[in-house]
Formats: C-alpha cells, sequence, structure tokens
C-alpha cells in the first residue's frame, strides 16, 4: 500500500475542481431543488475558492434563503467605528459562515462611537449584541498625537496621552454598566513614518513610544473588566506593512483607511474573536503523518530519509510541530490520523532526531489503512468529543474533500502547496483561538493520559460501584469567584453532550447573576487517584417562591458517567431545602448533543410535569427526597461568596 499523502497519485482519480461561476450556478439550482445542506457545503467550497467582495455579495444573499434550514449558530456584532467599515461586513458574514455562524452585523453611525458607549438608549443597546467591536483610528482618538506631536512640548503630549486613556476608561465602563456582551478594543496603531524620524525611537516619550504606553494602559483597562478584549491592530497593520495596508485615497474620498485588498484580513482578524466567543471552537486537531507532520513518506523513504528538522526543507515541518505544541498548551488536543504502517510511523515519532512532536504530545493515535472518516469517528469517541470538536489536517486535497463530503461538521483545514507555509496555515484558523486560558487547559493532554489509565482500570472490576470505590473520588464543590469566572463561562460555551439545557453565558453575564441573591451558581472540582479532573462542572439555579429552578447543569465529558453528576445534584436539592424551597425544579431542553443527558431527571426521582416544543419539565420534592451523595464520592463544599474586583 501507498501512503495517503502520496498527493500526485490520488489526485489524478479527484473530480475537476469546479470554478466560481459554475459553483454559483450550482448553488442557486440546489436551493431551487430543496437541497439545502448541500447548497450549504457548495457555497463554504465557492468561498474557500475565491474569497473575495463579489463572493461575499452572492454569500450573504443565498445565506438569507438557507439560514432558516441550517444548524447555524447565531451571533449578533456591533461595529462601532471612526472610518468606513461596510465593504467589510459582508466579507466578515462569509468567514462566519465558513465556520458555521449566522452573523447578523450592527454598524454605528460614523464617529458616534462615544455616544453610543454612553447613552443607554442608543441603537448599540437596542441590538442587544452578543459582542461588540471598538474600532477607532489614532488620528480620530489622538489627533494632537499623530498629526502634530513635533509642536506639542513633552508634558502636553505626555498630558494628551493621559487624556485619550481616560477616554477609553470611561467609554468602556459605561459598556459594562449598559451591556453584558464582550467587547473587542482595537489598539492605537502608530505612524510608520514618526514625526521626528529616528530621534522619535530614542525615547519612550517619543510619538511611538506614547502610543505604545496608551496601548499598554488599554489592555491594562481590558484587564479590568470581564469580557473586554485587546486586538492589537498595530501588531496587524505592521504584519502586513503599513504602506500596503493603507490606501490614503479611498481615506480622503470614502473614509475607508484599508486597501481593497486587505478587507478580509480584517475580517479574518474579527473573526479570531467572534469564532471563540460563539462557542464554534476546535477541540482536537488530527493530524495526518507523510507530507504533513513530516516532509516525504515513511513507508518508502524511511525513517533517515524523510524531512525534519532545523535546516531546509525539514524546518518548514519542524515549524508546523511547534505550532502544534503551541495550540496543545492551549488546552487543543493532538490526535495522529494517517494511513501508514504503525510500526514504521512509531518509530519516527519516537526516534526522529528532528521530531518536536512525540508520541506522548497525541491523546489518541489511528495509523492504519482505515477511511480517515472512519478513523475521525473512532477519535472523536475515544475522547468523547462531538464530531464537530475536530479539526483535520492533511496536505491531501483528495483526503480533505472525502472528509468533508462524510462529515461536514469537521473544520478541515486547506494546506498550501508550499511546506513552509503550512504553520501559519494552522495558527490563522479562528478555531484554534481561545480567549481565557485555565489551568484545565494547560493540562488537557496529561488528563487524557491519565483517562485512559482509568479506562484500563476499569476492566479489571466486576462491578461498577467497586471501580467507583477504587478511584477514591474527591469533589470540590464552590460558588463561582473571580478565580473561577473564566473556566465557568467557558464550560457553558463549550460543554455540549452532559448539559441540560445548553445555555450560554459570558463572563459579564455569569457576573452578573452572581450578584443576585437568588442565583447560586457553582462549579465542582474532581480529583481521583489517578490524577486532577480540574473544574469539570457547573450548576446555576434560581429561586423563586417555594421552588429552587435549575437554569444550568453541565459537566465535562471526562467525568461523565462516574456519579459526580449525583453527588452536584444531591448538593443542589440539600441547599435549595437548607433555604426553604420545597421543591427543585429542571427543564431538559434536547439538542442534537446532549442525549446523554435526557434522562437524569427521571433516574435521579424526578417526577415529569409538561412537555412542550422546547422540552421536558421535571420537579422534584425536596421533603420525600432521598438524594443523597454517593458514598464512594468524598464532597467538600465551600461556603458561598460572591465574585468582585473586576468590573
Amino acid at each position: 500500500m501507498m501512503s495517503d499523502s502520496m498527493s500526485n497519485s490520488k489526485s489524478d482519480s479527484m473530480p475537476a475542481e469546479h470554478n466560481p461561476s459554475n459553483l454559483r450556478a450550482e448553488v442557486d439550482s440546489l436551493i431551487a431543488q430543496g437541497a439545502f445542506h448541500l447548497a450549504a457545503r457548495r457555497l463554504a467550497e465557492l468561498w474557500r475558492r475565491d474569497p473575495a467582495s463579489g463572493t461575499a455579495s452572492f454569500e450573504t444573499s443565498r445565506l438569507d434563503k438557507l439560514r432558516d434550514k441550517l444548524a447555524l449558530t447565531k451571533f449578533k456584532l456591533a461595529i462601532l467605528r471612526s472610518f468606513t467599515v461596510e465593504p467589510i461586513v459582508p466579507l466578515l458574514r462569509s468567514e462566519a459562515f465558513g465556520y458555521g455562524i449566522d452573523l447578523e452585523v450592527h454598524v454605528g453611525d460614523f464617529n458616534t462611537y462615544v455616544q453610543d458607549m454612553l447613552d443607554s438608549q442608543s441603537s448599540l443597546y437596542r441590538f442587544a449584541p452578543n459582542a461588540a467591536v471598538l474600532a477607532v483610528r489614532t488620528d480620530q482618538v489622538a489627533p494632537e498625537l499623530w498629526r502634530d506631536f513635533a509642536d506639542l512640548a513633552p508634558e502636553v503630549a505626555q498630558q494628551a496621552a493621559e487624556r485619550v486613556v481616560r477616554g477609553y476608561e470611561q467609554w468602556i465602563g459605561a459598556f459594562r454598566k449598559h451591556s453584558q456582551a464582550a467587547l473587542i478594543v482595537h489598539s492605537l496603531e502608530r505612524p510608520s513614518s514618526p514625526s521626528l524620524g529616528v530621534l522619535d525611537s530614542q525615547s519612550e516619550a517619543g510619538q511611538s513610544g506614547l502610543l505604545r504606553q496608551i496601548n499598554r494602559e488599554l489592555r491594562r483597562i481590558a484587564e479590568g473588566f470581564h469580557g473586554v478584549y485587546s486586538l492589537d491592530y498595530d501588531a496587524l497593520v505592521a504584519r502586513h506593512g503599513s504602506e500596503h495596508w493603507h490606501d490614503e485615497r479611498k481615506w480622503l474620498t470614502a473614509r475607508l483607511p484599508i486597501a481593497a485588498g486587505y478587507l478580509l484580513q480584517m475580517a479574518r482578524e474579527w473573526m479570531r474573536f467572534i469564532v471563540p466567543l460563539s462557542g464554534r471552537t476546535a477541540k482536537v486537531l488530527a493530524v495526518d503523518l507523510d507530507n504533513t507532520l513530516w516532509g516525504g513518506v515513511i513507508g518508502e523513504d524511511g525513517m533517515t530519509g524523510i524531512k525534519v528538522g532545523a535546516e531546509y526543507p525539514g524546518a518548514a515541518f519542524q515549524a508546523l510541530q511547534r505550532a502544534l505544541l503551541d495550540l496543545s498548551r492551549k488546552g487543543i488536543l493532538l490526535a495522529v490520523c494517517s494511513k501508514n504502517n504503525l510500526d514504521d510511523a512509531m518509530e519516527a515519532l519516537e526516534k526522529h532526531p528532528g521530531m518536536l512532536v512525540r508520541a506522548r504530545h497525541f491523546a489518541a493515535l489511528r495509523i492504519n489503512w482505515t477511511d480517515k472518516s472512519q478513523n475521525l469517528r473512532e477519535i472523536a469517541q475515544e475522547l468523547n468529543v462531538g464530531i464537530d470538536a475536530l479539526a483535520f489536517l492533511d496536505d491531501n486535497p483528495f483526503e480533505r474533500e472525502q472528509v468533508r463530503a462524510a462529515l461536514p461538521e469537521i473544520t478541515v483545514i486547506d494546506l498550501p502547496k508550499n511546506p513552509l507555509e503550512y504553520a501559519a496555515a494552522v495558527r490563522n484558523c479562528a478555531a484554534f483561538e481561545r480567549l481565557t486560558l485555565s489551568s484545565e487547559d494547560q493540562q488537557r493532554t496529561e488528563m487524557y493520559a491519565a483517562q485512559k489509565q482509568r479506562a484500563g482500570a476499569e476492566q479489571s472490576f466486576q462491578s461498577k460501584e467497586d471501580f467507583f470505590r477504587f478511584l477514591e473520588q474527591e469533589a470540590e464543590l464552590e460558588p463561582v469567584s473571580d478565580l473561577t469566572l473564566a473556566r465557568v463561562a467557558q464550560l457553558t460555551q463549550k460543554t455540549n453532550q452532559f448539559n441540560l439545557t445548553t445555555r450560554r453565558y459570558t463572563e459579564p453575564q455569569i457576573e452578573e447573576m452572581a450578584k443576585q441573591p437568588e442565583w447560586h451558581i457553582f462549579s465542582i472540582r474532581v480529583r481521583d487517584r489517578f490524577g486532577d479532573h480540574g473544574l469539570v462542572g457547573v450548576a446555576i439555579t434560581h429561586d423563586v417562591g417555594e421552588q429552587c429552578e435549575v437554569d444550568t447543569f453541565l459537566l465535562s465529558c471526562r467525568v461523565i458517567g462516574r456519579t459526580v453528576e449525583t453527588a452536584l445534584l444531591a448538593h443542589l436539592a440539600e441547599s435549595a431545602a437548607q433555604r426553604g424551597r420545597k421543591r427543585l425544579e429542571g427543564w431538559f431542553l434536547p439538542t442534537k448533543k446532549n442525549a446523554p443527558a435526557r434522562d437524569f431527571y427521571e433516574q435521579h426521582g424526578f417526577e415529569w410535569q409538561l412537555t412542550n416544543c422546547e422540552g421536558s419539565l421535571w420537579t422534584l420534592d425536596l421533603k420525600s427526597s432521598t438524594l443523597r451523595c454517593p458514598d464512594w464520592i468524598k464532597l467538600k463544599v465551600t461556603t458561598e461568596t460572591r465574585p468582585g474586583g473586576k468590573n
């Protein structure tokens, strides 16, 4: 057998590529036939092949016909701006569609961002966005520092910088007071040609230095508010080159400072925030081996013949491996999905001196001659994640298209022909972005290694109860705090399988709920003899009269079925009874992914009350309930406190 990465032979058997005009006609034909999901696939393919303004206009018009037929994540974005952004919006919506997001965009009036943020009745707040972008040019918010710096005395320039910072602090504070949406704040761009030339770089009190100072203060302000993030616009412009990025004629005539060729780059930078905020991130990256992780074919070239190392051409593959390790440090699991001989591949992974990633870095390995779609299904099952949590990296376009056709939920990354660009393709994929990083994220690979040990140990016990006692599980249950707020919000946004209501919350929303005395937000952390699972569960309840309503109840897939869910539910019942409630009430709202939680209430003694188009309502009589924490779980409960400190 030949490796799947020998793309020359397999590419010959691939169907001819559709050109954009053919794809447009096919999309319209499929919509007319009612083949909406296939039309959506072709629409996504069209965007991959031709990501241009004309295509974006076509995409958004057809998306309006498809949105009610597809399972897209709805997301509302407001853009507050001091320059023209309207040409970017169709590009942004098309990019969002590629990630399964139906993006609705509100663009604030030109240069009214201050009024919009300060006025609680403005169109911004009436729109009720999930997130807002504050995109302001330096020459608009700090004109004297941009245009007149050479004429300013040092103390006057410093005062101008401080005034700008105070303004941002006031605007962001007002936004957070009026909205719980995420806020993405552009940093200020520095001039490519400072007023005083090379003299400017000799002092931090120079033009560039003061703008750097403002940007540092903007990051400080953002860190002081939950759900406020800094977009390094200055670095974005520098990355693409200031002279190329700007279009002075367009700025003067249409107040559009970004050259036409870079509007898509601006849209993609916004997507790096929108994707994680909408919960459409990938949890696992499955990678091919031959001509992807290393250059060459291990089965033919042997370990000494493959290319990976510090020198060209192996350096391209080593750069990709560095990118993979960086993903791993952000909590993204790595897996191998390769058609190859197992022994050959493992020898390269373990012994090749140029390899940066080793077998231990991968949470799952599928190295065989099975169809890759089947291997990806097995990887998802082994790691206990949904198919839509996977991303797939393969140099072979034939394999990529096969996976897209069989498993359209997977994020398939298109690799360029030049391996020197592989690392950038991975780093630029918005599905891998994270806006917060918990200790659980940083230790996820080690946690899954421990999970394999647990699974192996379970096979040696004849009863689940004996296995549970062997595990020596300890659960620590505590109210949400400043230290756990980000992780609690993250779990509501990412957990799909054992999630009774699948309600998504941001950090500001969780924080606001926690301030209300009738709301109670708990997290649960679990450890056992094999290691620490970390913070793996969240429960949110709401006292209403004589009953306590369960708003949110979720657990990470890592601990499903270990009776941790019973311990958490038992505490909710006990604490509600202590507060004088007579009933514990909860909805099960079914989704395509939360079937594992379907019978949870019934299995724990709840009585069915009603069923409607959204789900079913269940109630537990707290006086007669026998619900208790399992005796094989040592439960520690921390006294309830309320988060504070951040705004």
